[in-house]
């Protein structure tokens, strides 16, 4: 099995320098997967990424959901689908499968659905399950500032590091750091994280 993340760029246009998100989507992708054949943009300001750590997925989201949102004005929308992989083409969107249906199937309805992140697995009620943590979940992330996504993007990229080490990256302070981590919901979106894998691995 497999995971892949269809997702794009909400008010990209209105940013006057487009250079700025396509770099920071760039580098989270990137981070994402060292190889390039796993992702691609297209269409301006959309993309897609297989994730084979599929346990990871929603982890994923969450970090390319903090990268966009360190810019201001910007959000993304993004659907994950899980599945089986039926064809390796050269590039991503060549890519064929179970999980590439799901993902693409969902996506199509995220904007009518005014929902910013959903999944699609084979099992219908775990669907319905997780759709409504992550709905919960966006309550937060959706409403994030600049200042909480910066946060939650390095804290995602350091698993390991303390507040007193992401506060010297910053350049703010410790508190401050704990701060703008408990603004974010880190901890009850990093236990969803938690949940999410137990879920996925039932699959």
């Amino acid at each position: 099995m497999t995971s892949v993340i269809t997702g794009d760029i909400i008010k990209s246009r209105s940013i006057n320098n487009q250079g700025l998100w396509l770099k920071e989507l760039k580098f989270a992708l990137g981070m994402l997967s060292s190889d390039q054949s796993y992702y691609e943009i297209y269409r301006g300001d959309s993309f897609q990424l297989e994730f084979k750590d599929f346990y990871k997925s929603f982890e994923a989201a969450v970090y390319i959901k903090a990268c966009i949102k360190s810019i201001k004005g910007l959000d993304v929308r993004m659907s994950i689908g899980i599945g089986e992989k039926s064809h390796q083409g050269e590039t991503v969107s060549e890519s064929n499968g179970e999980a590439f249906v799901f993902s693409g199937e969902t996506f199509e309805n995220l904007k009518k659905e005014k929902q910013n992140l959903k999944i699609k697995t084979k099992n219908q009620q775990l669907n319905e399950e997780l759709n409504l943590y992550f709905k919960l979940a966006l309550i937060a992330m959706d409403n994030w500032t600049v200042n909480s996504a910066e946060i939650v993007k390095l804290s995602l990229k350091h698993p390991n590091m303390i507040q007193s080490e992401l506060a010297k990256i910053v350049g703010i302070s410790q508190d401050a750091v704990s701060k703008r981590q408990k603004r974010a919901y880190l901890d009850e979106i990093l236990d969803l994280d938690l949940l999410y894998r137990h879920k996925i691995a039932e699959l």
